[in-house]
């Protein structure tokens, strides 16, 4: 019997706030009963599992155990960092090489750490 990832839980300060801007950055959709205000609130992702924020007390105080590795399928690597930037996103630290390899390190609006990566095809048509 096969064990299945329901969904990935990120304890947050304003849940609803937080899944807004993860429903933008994947391009997924925050739930129909979900509002401002909300304890929690779902996003569900067009190529990749329900993402569930829980507004907590705690505030966040050191590095995530676990992160997102984002590769976009339709935009470059840079493109798509660019964009999250736009959305709010922070730089923590900039891993591109001078050979178009490596990735970028980001934040979220709330501090959580995640990385934007070249897609395997952007891989490929540039050769690493």
């Amino acid at each position: 019997m096969t064990t299945l990832v329901r969904h990935v839980t990120v304890d947050c300060s304003d849940a609803y706030k937080l899944a807004s801007f993860w429903a933008e950055v994947l391009e997924g959709s925050l739930a129909d009963e979900d509002s401002p205000g909300d304890p929690e609130a779902w996003v569900s992702t067009p190529a990749g599992p329900t993402l569930l924020f829980i507004t907590v007390p705690e505030a966040k105080t050191v590095k995530n155990r676990v992160h997102f590795d984002l590769q976009p399928q339709e935009r470059s690597r840079d493109e798509e960092v660019e964009r999250l930037l736009e959305l709010g996103a922070t730089v923590v630290g900039d891993h591109r090489r001078p050979d178009g390899l490596g990735w970028v390190t980001l934040a979220d609006i709330e501090g959580n750490e995640f990385c934007v990566e070249r897609s395997a095809a952007e891989q490929a048509a540039t050769g690493g």
